[in-house]
C-alpha cells in the first residue's frame, strides 16, 4: 500500500531553517510526481505553500517566495522543502499531496493517484 511520509519538522527559532521530506514508499511505484506542500493551523483554510510538477514547474506562496525552496529529493520518490528564514507565522502542520503511480495502476490503464501524508509540525518560536 502506498503511504505519503513526512518528516523535519519541529521547533525552530524565528531566523531559523528546516528542511521537510516527503518519501512515497510501498511496493511497486514507479514515478511520484506534481508534488506539493501544504500547511495548515486549527480554525485556517489549508493553503499551497510550493509545488514541484512532472515537467519541472515551480510555484510558490507569495509568503514564501525567497525563504522557501522545493525540489526532488536525492533519494528517489522524495521532494524536500527546504524552508529559512523562518518566523512565527510559519508555525503550522505541513503535508505533502501528490500523485503516485504503481506497476499496478499502470498495468490497469489508470493514471497516478492521488495521496496525502499525514502533516508534520513546525512550531516556529523562541
Amino acid at each position: 500500500q502506498v503511504q505519503l511520509v513526512e518528516s523535519g519538522g519541529g521547533l525552530v527559532q524565528p531566523g531559523g531553517s528546516l528542511r521537510l521530506s516527503c518519501a512515497a514508499s510501498g511496493s511497486g511505484i514507479v514515478s511520484f510526481y506534481n508534488v506539493g506542500w501544504y500547511r495548515q493551523n486549527p480554525g485556517k483554510q489549508r493553503e499551497l505553500v510550493a509545488r514541484i510538477t512532472s515537467d519541472g514547474s515551480i510555484q510558490y506562496a507569495d509568503s514564501v517566495k525567497g525563504r522557501f525552496t522545493i525540489s526532488r529529493g536525492n533519494a528517489k520518490n522524495t521532494v524536500s522543502l527546504q524552508m529559512n528564514s523562518l518566523n512565527p507565522e510559519d508555525t503550522a502542520v505541513y503535508t505533502c499531496n501528490g500523485l503516485v503511480n504503481t506497476i499496478a495502476t499502470i498495468m490497469s490503464g489508470g493514471g497516478g493517484m492521488d495521496y496525502w501524508g499525514k502533516g508534520t509540525l513546525v512550531t516556529v518560536s523562541l
